[in-house]
């Protein structure tokens, strides 16, 4: 890439409107993690991609951080898409949302995509609703939560109709048992982001989350489900959220800082919001009002002293790799 198309995206996040700022954005996304991962030691990669995407988060944070406040109007979102596929898809159709899957495993799921044969229609980047957490993104759909997919009863009353639902987080190999024969079928399955929180704590939890995303992505379980979804079927992958490497964000320093994000963020990503916002300026967070309600939301990447110390992963703040996720449409064969 030329220095003058690296340089694009700066451009329009500082000077151009909303809309077309954001599209820069996800562009420059695109670009830094759709190239094609190593076999070894994937998390010395990912380290380096998150780095670069680190530059995003740095402007949107300081010079171009009232971006924000145009995300839910201008972004391209995941969730309207999903509604738009699943209305405008004729015949056999079926969505995979993957709960905390990022950009960081798009690579693994185009690659062996390919090398398995199937067709990718589309692949792109989309942004999260707001707060980047489930049940924003279950309510989007229309559904009053994640578990709300489970066993097929999601009612009537949400943005696909006609699908056959589940919500669960078992093996690759007993996903598809209650698919049966409907031609129109909707799972979110509660992988990775179950791992993501379980490794949260652990020094190393970036490290040995990269390597069980590669392994299972690239696994003959992972892609035999993903057949079985696609057969007959118009398949669309995405995800509710992405999550941050929180691990590698600076602490914030100031004691007046600290003690204002510990009270009113304690040790997460996202808080109802305050009567009492701070004057620091550029903000450490921001209060926006969102389809789900006012929210204070930490802002790019910094973390602070918290009791029980502050997650090395974690999502539902404002910044690039907790809002912005895979996106594919594909078919087999």
């Amino acid at each position: 890439m030329t220095a003058r198309a690296e340089s694009q995206w700066r451009e329009a996040l500082l000077t151009a409107p909303a809309a077309a700022a954001w599209a820069a954005v996800f562009q420059e996304l695109w670009e830094i993690f759709f190239p094609e991962m190593p076999a070894k030691h994937p998390e010395r990669e990912l380290l380096e991609r998150d780095r670069r995407a680190a530059e995003m988060d740095l402007l949107l944070a300081g010079s171009a951080w009232e971006l924000w406040r145009d995300y839910e109007a201008t972004a391209p979102r995941s969730a309207p898409e999903v509604i738009h596929f699943w209305n405008s898809t004729p015949g056999g159709k079926a969505v995979l949302i993957l709960d905390g899957l990022s950009l960081r495993e798009l690579p693994w799921l185009l690659i062996e995509a390919a090398r398995r044969g199937f067709t990718v229609h589309e692949a792109s980047v989309r942004g999260s609703e707001l707060p980047g957490e489930t049940t924003a993104f279950a309510r989007a759909l229309g559904f009053s939560g994640r578990a709300a997919l489970a066993n097929n009863d999601g009612g009537l009353a949400h943005y696909l109709p006609g699908a056959r639902t589940e919500s669960l987080g078992a093996e690759w190999a007993s996903c598809a048992d209650w698919l049966a024969a409907a031609p129109a079928v909707v799972l979110w399955h509660h992988w990775p982001d179950d791992r993501l929180h379980q490794l949260a704590e652990a020094g190393d939890g970036f490290a040995r989350l990269a390597r069980e995303t590669a392994t299972t992505l690239t696994s003959d379980a992972f892609w035999s489900m993903i057949g079985q979804l696609a057969a007959g079927r118009r398949l669309l992958i995405t995800s509710d959220h992405g999550y941050a490497a929180t691990g590698s964000f600076a602490d914030v320093t100031d004691a007046d800082q600290v003690a204002w994000l510990k009270s009113h963020l304690r040790g997460g990503r996202v808080a109802e919001a305050t009567a009492a916002p701070h004057h620091w300026c550029p903000p450490l967070s921001l209060q926006l009002a969102t389809a789900q309600g006012a929210r204070q939301f930490a802002l790019g990447r910094r973390k602070w002293k918290s009791v029980g110390g502050y997650p090395t992963l974690a999502h539902g703040g404002l910044s690039m790799l907790e809002v912005a996720v895979p996106y594919l449409i594909l078919n087999y064969p």
